[in-house]
């Protein structure tokens, strides 16, 4: 006889198991599927019932377009280059306040407006609502630009603003004039057609942003403390409107930062005794340095893709794409580890997977023939919103592992806290409904800003801070920012200009209609 009884249990058993498996497959795949095909978050905004207005329309004449494409591009001409924390060009920041009181004469003579220098170059304005019991919002933008040569390779002069093919090239145009003379120009015109908001809000025009905003936004932050002031939102740049950037997303996004990575830079340093380089010993400053940093490049920050805003930057993008890509965005809870493997392939979208690490500066030595007592590298760590910065240095020093390497925090804070963005977020519906009104066809999401902006520095003053301005990147735009031939179309500045004039009449409205007309009282 054979022993058959164990050899089909064994069997029986393995069925069961397969058979398990299978069910759990196919009912997952039956979750993703349904969830594929229904998942459209943009769905409830679109179909709300919004409280009715009597927004004012922006009509211009032919002379008032030139006149503010004149205005904005004598906002590019004037150089207001920030070179570091202790070095501005002062003399064209005096320029630009004068610029501003000659572009914007009744801004700066309405009743309605309180106006104060803050640190000298730096702009506060209050509009006054005749609703004192509104709570305020902010709007922001800064004066200074980063450097800028026509030696670089520019196709214009860099502070000229010439026009080429429908384009005002010029250091500013994206970061940041376009929104400042955008926001500007659009209570010039508000005031002018008699309007006088319910909401009061603020704006506030930083002077030394690209050098982390010390004297300008921290001093307009600390006047507004004093002052009690407590914000509805914050709205500042950063993100944008992307077409055809995203590959396999069906037409354009526009992103709104609902967050900004942390900053850090950390110091690694060696010391060890001098010597003559014919009596070397067996490792230097600069190996011992060396292998520290590759240790650091050969071993990043931990992928963590799906847990911050990132997630809801693809989900809302979902029903934009086509198979499989839709199925699996349409399932991060499934797929989220596969799609953050995919993103960090690439530099531009590694950034938004984990807590990016750049070794930038290493220096060594004073002379060919002397061992150095030193060595020493700079590390740019940009830091992802669900680490803490405490958390990124203890892993450093830990992937360093090598006691006679100093590690040492020269500059740095955690990640922004992130905004609200549903149904009952004042600030982001609002800005949601204010770009579908102007461009019917864009989806809107989320996102999260890899730079840094002034904004960080308003956490205190409110929950909600939103970074977004409707500059349109097609591919390649991205490069000018901070590059050569930085530029913005005269439509495009325009449409700037009329999302402001809509926007702050849409923060008179009272009440945001929930996706099932259910009214959320504010």
């Amino acid at each position: 006889m054979t022993d058959s009884g164990p050899k089909f249990k064994t069997f029986k058993l393995l069925k069961l198991i397969l058979s398990g498996v299978l069910v759990t497959v196919s009912l997952l795949f039956a979750i993703a599927s349904i969830r594929t095909l229904s998942l459209d978050v943009n769905v409830g905004l679109q179909l709300a019932r919004w409280e009715k207005t009597n927004n004012i329309s922006l009509v211009v004449s032919q002379q008032q377009r030139e006149e503010l494409l004149d205005n904005f591009k004598e906002a590019i001409r004037i150089p207001t280059v920030s070179f570091s924390k202790d070095e501005s060009n002062t003399t064209a920041l005096r320029e630009f306040d004068r610029f501003l009181r000659k572009a914007f004469p009744t801004v700066f003579s309405s009743d309605l407006v309180r106006h104060e220098l803050v640190a000298n170059y730096s702009h506060l304005f209050w509009v006054r609502g005749s609703q004192p019991d509104l709570v305020p919002y902010l709007l922001l933008a800064h004066i200074d630009v980063v450097p800028a040569s026509e030696s670089d390779g520019w196709d214009a002069p860099p502070f000229s603003a010439e026009e080429i093919d429908g384009f005002i090239y010029g250091r500013g145009t994206i970061d940041d004039k376009g929104s400042l003379v955008g926001i500007l120009q659009a209570l010039e015109y508000l005031l002018m057609k008699g309007y006088a908001p319910r909401r009061g809000f603020y704006i506030s025009l930083g002077h030394d942003e690209e050098v982390s905003g010390t004297k300008g936004a921290m001093n307009i932050v600390r006047v507004l403390k004093q002052r009690g002031v407590r914000l509805l939102f914050v709205l500042d740049e950063g993100l944008a409107v992307l077409d055809g950037v995203i590959s396999g997303l069906e037409g354009p996004a526009a992103l709104i930062g609902l967050s900004e990575k942390g900053w850090a830079t950390v110091k690694l340093s060696v010391f060890m005794a001098p010597g003559h380089s014919s009596m070397p010993p067996s490792e230097t400053s600069i190996g011992i340095l060396a292998a520290a940093v590759k240790r650091l490049e050969d071993n990043p920050m931990p992928r963590l893709f799906g847990h911050g805003p990132e997630k809801g930057t693809f989900e809302h993008l979902a029903h934009k794409f086509g198979l499989p890509m839709k199925f699996i965005m349409s399932n991060l809870w499934l797929f989220a580890p596969l799609l953050g493997r995919v993103l960090e392939r690439k530099p531009e979208t590694n950034a938004f997977v984990r807590t990016t690490t750049a070794v930038t500066m290493f220096n060594a030595g004073v002379k060919v023939n002397i061992m150095p007592s030193l060595a020493e590298a700079y590390v740019n760590l940009r830091i992802h919103s669900a680490q803490s910065l405490q958390e990124v240095l203890d892993l450093v020093q830990s992937t360093v592992g090598d006691q006679r390497v100093k590690v040492e925090l020269i500059d740095g804070f955690d990640p922004l806290p992130v905004s609200s963005m549903d149904d009952k977020s004042f600030g982001f519906q609002i800005i949601k409904k204010t770009v579908l009104e102007m461009f019917p066809t864009v989806t809107v999401a989320p996102g999260i800003c890899i730079g840094n902006t002034d904004s960080r520095h308003f956490k205190d003053l409110t929950d909600d801070i939103y970074r977004f301005a409707p500059v349109w990147f097609k591919p390649g735009d991205a490069q000018r920012f901070h590059g050569i031939n930085e530029r913005i179309s005269k439509k495009n500045y325009e449409e700037l200009l009329v999302f402001y004039f809509s926007l702050i009449q849409n923060c008179d409205i009272l009440k945001l209609p929930e996706p099932h007309s259910t009214i959320h009282e504010l």
